[in-house]
């Protein structure tokens, strides 16, 4: 399987990433261990966790979803075979958050406790925080790494001005970001294509994108409010319900048919074809959808696939 290189890191990936964002959600624990065993039989490694999931969930704290992949490190004896990303700064209750040298210290330590690992391939700032600087934060990252805590960095919901200075600070002995979690999909398309995207080309930074299946839109199986009652996802799902969305989904259907394969695999080829994307982060919570996921890996889309796509979601 084609592996692609991680920014400027020695990380190197099959191009999908499983995002662990439903584990301790909407997966309990043997499900996801399920999930877990057949994306690592499929060929696959990398996975992408938090801390702060899934303190979404009444009566959740957070790290619901590292305990779970820590227990299945510990039953398969699997670590080194994976690729562990997880990430710090978001808000944690009761007091936890931000991107202090102090906070990142205490949260890897959680972090690590939790995942049952003595280090993380790729730990990320989840979201920037303005009230400390960016020398402090990259400092304490550099600790991790000459500690052995902590593989290579990533940034994870920064502007393309924040992230280019970042990177500029890493030209003077700071580490580097070497990827870049953005919110991009066929329906998000602006964020990333308009300065971002450019961004993580010229500079070399791997871009490993989130909602990639648009909270489960562009898999198709929502079409109409009555498919999303009693749904957990439905509050993301609802702003992809206008016309434009289902243009789209329009699109996905004509080009999966032509391929004989799924929308949802169809939207990720797409993506794991754009500039700059090492690997889409997608989750699954059955075997048939993560069959959809990493199938799309072999999908090879030709250009007129690819240009129907673009006229439908630009």
């Amino acid at each position: 399987m084609e592996k692609r290189r991680l920014g400027q890191s020695d990380i190197h990936t099959a191009p999908l990433c499983l995002g662990g964002n439903v584990f301790g959600w909407t997966l309990e624990e043997g499900t996801a261990f399920r999930i877990l065993d057949e994306f690592v039989a499929a060929g696959f490694d990398f996975i992408d966790t938090a801390d702060v999931y899934s303190t979404w969930v009444p009566g959740h704290v957070g790290g619901e979803s590292e305990t779970i992949i820590g227990k299945w490190f510990r039953q398969r004896g699997n670590r080194s075979k994976v690729i562990l990303a997880t990430k710090v700064g978001w808000q944690m209750p009761p007091d936890g958050g931000g991107l202090s040298k102090a906070y990142i210290v205490r949260a890897v330590e959680d972090s690590l406790r939790r995942l049952q690992t003595d280090y993380i391939d790729l730990y990320q700032s989840h979201v920037d925080d303005a009230d400390t600087s960016l020398e402090e934060t990259l400092g304490a990252f550099g600790d991790l790494i000459r500690q052995g805590k902590v593989r290579a960095i990533g940034a994870s919901n920064y502007s393309a001005a924040r992230l280019t200075k970042a990177l500029d600070l890493a030209q003077r002995g700071l580490p580097r970001y070497d990827s870049l979690q953005p919110l991009y999909n066929l329906y998000d398309r602006a964020g990333y294509e308009g300065e971002l995207g450019p961004l993580c080309v010229k500079r070399g930074v791997g871009a490993i994108t989130y909602f990639s299946l648009a909270s489960g839109f562009l898999s198709g199986k929502y079409r109409s409010q009555q498919d999303l009652a009693g749904r957990a996802r439905a509050p993301r799902v609802e702003k992809y319900m206008n016309p434009r969305g289902m243009a789209i989904l329009r699109a996905l259907d004509e080009v999966a048919a032509a391929h004989e394969s799924t929308q949802a695999s169809v939207a990720l080829a797409w993506l794991m074809g754009r500039p700059g994307v090492v690997a889409p982060i997608a989750s699954a919570t059955s075997s048939a959808q993560l069959a959809a996921l990493v199938a799309a890996a072999n999908l090879k889309l030709d250009a007129a696939s690819i240009a129907r796509l673009d006229q439908a979601s630009s």
